[in-house]
């Protein structure tokens, strides 16, 4: 079977005349391989996480209260890659194990920063070091000059993909909403 590749703004798309479909090729696809890396990722973070009573954002929730003290829900949102009102389900469920702690009226506006309890900050401890044994695990094989490159690579493409976002494209405008 013969199949033609070429690379383009999506990746590398195939031609394959059997099927006569077009397509991605998956095994040099960036976007698809960086997926699959994050998904398989993901799953061992939950495999390690699982016997300490947690999962990748409760786990990552904790951490960025550790780093951070006093986000609100929306900065953890968007830190944990998850909804407000997920988060706002999470800091509940964390509120009544003690593991964090909110005052029970907001200062300023209607924000309710969380902070971590001595519990959170203990059960954050081991997971970290469950977390960090995955990661090891990642990048064994690896020199460390190439996981310093990894590192730097990864940041760089994240920072493109962001201001590419922020760059408005001239052949379509930004759309604004009414009253923004």
């Amino acid at each position: 079977m013969f199949v033609s590749c070429q690379l383009s703004d999506m990746g590398n798309v195939c031609q394959n005349p059997d099927m006569r479909q077009d397509g991605v090729d998956l095994e040099t696809s960036l976007g698809y391989l960086l997926k699959e890396a994050s998904s398989a990722l993901r799953a061992a973070m939950e495999d390690v996480l699982r016997p300490l009573g947690m999962n990748v954002t409760r786990y990552s929730c904790l951490e960025l209260l550790a780093q951070r003290p006093g986000l609100s829900n929306s900065e953890l949102a968007r830190g944990a890659f998850v909804t407000r009102q997920s988060m706002n389900v999470l800091l509940q469920a964390l509120e009544q194990e003690g593991w964090v702690t909110r005052p029970a009226e907001a200062a300023v506006g209607k924000v309710l920063p969380a902070r971590l309890t001595p519990r959170g900050r203990r059960n954050l401890e081991k997971a970290t070091v469950a977390v960090r044994s995955v990661e090891v695990g990642m990048l064994r094989g690896m020199t460390e000059t190439e996981q310093s490159d990894a590192l730097r690579i990864l940041r760089s493409m994240i920072r493109s993909l962001r201001d590419d976002r922020a760059q408005p494209d001239p052949g379509h405008p930004v759309q604004r909403r009414p009253g923004g």
